[in-house]
């Protein structure tokens, strides 16, 4: 099933922008561990719309709900289902997206794929919506990894291509006040993996938290280490030397590598970056059909929208790297 991901720490996200909930079921969580809710939590509401200038005014608490899985507060072995309610949708916004798709949206694929019976509020099922039950399966991980001594952070490297605060902040307001939007770029830093984990080929641990990743809506590019600019680089500088560290670890003098070789991590910290697109719904008027006419028409997007959606991203990127790396160290360990 394309809304489930991995073998050990296994889970299925469901629901859809404007359902009555979303959710997420999840195997492998050992049995005994009690999540610490008030974390989980504060990890949410990072993720969380209606905080700030520059985040949509629908507003949602995001708060899980535990409905199976938990016994006084501690994991049974069972799978462990979590859901959200949804509470502040207001579909009437969409209807006209039936007919006439958002350029840069997923509107115009779905119909191809799905049909007129699809769902378009919110987005359906390929809302950044969906990313909330995607942080709950990220948030427990992250609990998890902490115990191993294992960190994941994330960061904003830039937004409209600028990197300075000041800068961003001028981006954000001139793309609202335009009816516009801004992407941008952030970069994950995970420390303390051991050395070791993933398989070579398919099983790599690029390919695994690229696939994760690429599960959050507008992620366009992932680069790991020194990216595409190793493509610029000569073998003897893009190679990071190897040596021994006062306690006989090996480490390397560089990390051009970004903590993966041969897809198997190499005990230096795995640096990624994932490149966000501009979010697609605007309110500048766009050339688009209307596919129940098959006239060419315009369209300008009302609703509730971020004019950029790498603020609330963040913990988002952080919780696709850790179910990714929490799934290699159970698979390492059977």
């Amino acid at each position: 099933m394309s809304n489930s991901f991995g073998s050990r720490y296994r889970f299925t996200i469901f629901g859809q922008s404007h359902a009555p909930a979303i959710g997420v079921t999840i195997e492998g969580l050992p049995s005994g561990f009690a999540p610490d809710m008030e974390a989980l939590g504060a990890f949410l509401a990072r993720r969380a719309p209606g905080q700030g200038a520059y985040s949509t005014t629908r507003k949602e608490a995001d708060r899980p709900e535990f409905v199976a899985g938990l016994v006084d507060g501690h994991t049974c072995g069972a799978p462990v289902t979590a859901i959200i309610r949804n509470t502040n949708a207001r579909s009437g916004d969409y209807e006209s997206l039936r007919r006439v798709p958002r350029p840069g949206h997923a509107d115009y694929t779905a119909f191809v794929k799905y049909g007129p019976g699809r769902d378009v509020a919110g987005g359906g099922q390929f809302s950044g919506r969906l990313t909330a039950p995607l942080c709950v399966a990220g948030g427990l991980a992250l609990q998890l990894l902490a115990r191993e001594g294992v960190s994941v952070r994330a960061s904003i490297l830039s937004i409209g291509g600028q990197t300075e605060p000041e800068a961003i902040r001028t981006a954000l307001d001139r793309a609202k006040a335009d009816g516009d939007s801004v992407g941008g770029v952030i970069q994950c830093q995970c420390t303390g993996v051991a050395a070791g984990l993933g398989e070579p080929m398919f099983g790599g641990m690029e390919n695994r938290i690229a696939q994760a990743v690429f599960a959050i809506p507008a992620v366009k590019g992932v680069e790991f280490g020194a990216g595409f600019a190793a493509a610029a680089l000569r073998g003897s500088e893009n190679n990071d030397p190897f040596y021994f560290d006062a306690d006989g670890a090996v480490r390397t003098r560089g990390n051009n590598h970004g903590g993966i070789l041969g897809g198997i991590t190499s005990g230096m910290p795995i640096v990624f970056r994932a490149a966000f697109k501009p979010t697609p719904s605007i309110a500048l008027e766009q050339d688009s059909v209307d596919l129940v006419s098959r006239e060419n028409v315009k369209l300008s997007v009302g609703g509730r929208h971020d004019p950029c959606i790498v603020l609330r991203a963040v913990p988002c990127v952080e919780a696709a790297a850790a179910v990714a790396i929490y799934d290699a160290l159970l698979e390492s360990r059977c």
